[in-house]
């Protein structure tokens, strides 16, 4: 099984995934990245599939959703899901989303992110390779999570969200915890001269984040750099936990879309604020 010194790995029933142990000390708030255990998919979506857009069956991937709310403690029918294009945009989300893309159609596209201070709204956005980024301010009671692939955080999707957390409910970027979860690591994601002139618009100071492998060919560091992003958004470095956990490394465990040469399933990060007592 996959071992961190980062993130707290949990197993509920058949169900294994993925928390924050910053996250974990705040009783208001769930959260969870999926791993591949615990479903009932079949095939290359073996077996916790959360993606509804990669052809396994509409009936397994609910079911794979209602037991990986269950090990969360979160009603699935809470849900709300993200409508990803590889873009920067964020959604305020509010109780009239509740349902949206699990048991409700959609009335939104091209949503990356998601943010709210409203109780028992579960956020959820997807994943296969792209990094996870999950946002808590203590002090506010809000919660985010936004995706971020190399497109995202050419984007600076993290800095997006923080100006929105600011800018929608008065956050503190010094008070907001932030997670960046399981995805491709600098191990194993290489890319094109094309896709390093992008990275190169973010400025000569990041050119650390990236490794020239000679022939056209790079490998980059897109923790390193989501995290450098949001540090100059203000946010505390001690307050960002970076994974240790590459999907591509451990597509036993996790799906990968470059480890399983796209046929594969997908998996899901999920926040929700509970209802706090006063």
């Amino acid at each position: 099984m996959i071992k961190s010194k980062k993130l707290n790995i949990h197993k509920n029933s058949d169900v294994t995934y993925f928390t924050f142990p910053s996250f974990d000390q705040y009783a208001f708030i769930k959260h969870g990245f999926s791993t591949r255990l615990g479903g009932v998919s079949e095939g290359i979506y073996a077996s916790m599939n959360l993606s509804f857009t990669v052809g396994d069956k509409k009936e397994n991937v609910l079911e794979n959703y209602r037991r990986f709310c269950n090990a969360l403690g979160i009603d699935y029918k809470n849900l709300v899901l993200s409508s990803q294009t590889h873009g920067n945009a964020v959604r305020v989300v509010t109780k009239e989303d509740m349902g949206k893309g699990i048991t409700k159609v959609r009335d939104y596209d091209h949503i990356d992110g998601l943010i709210t201070n409203e109780p028992n709204l579960a956020l959820v956005t997807h994943y296969a390779d792209c990094v996870p980024l999950f946002f808590l301010d203590p002090e506010k009671k809000v919660v985010g999570v936004a995706h971020a692939g190399w497109k995202g955080t050419v984007g600076k999707i993290g800095e997006k969200m923080i100006d929105r957390f600011k800018d929608h409910y008065g956050s503190n970027p010094e008070d907001i915890l932030v997670g960046i979860g399981p995805s491709i690591g600098v191990c194993c994601y290489e890319v094109s001269g094309d896709v390093i002139e992008q990275f190169k618009k973010l400025g000569p100071e990041d050119k650390k984040w990236w490794i020239d492998k000679r022939n056209d060919k790079y490998q980059i560091d897109l923790w390193g750099l989501n995290r450098t992003i949001l540090e100059r958004r203000g946010v505390k470095t001690n307050n960002i936990t970076v994974t240790d956990i590459c999907t591509r490394c451990n597509k036993e465990y996790l799906f990968s879309h470059r480890g399983h040469l796209g046929k594969r399933g997908g998996l899901a990060a999920v926040i929700q604020l509970n209802e706090i007592l006063t």
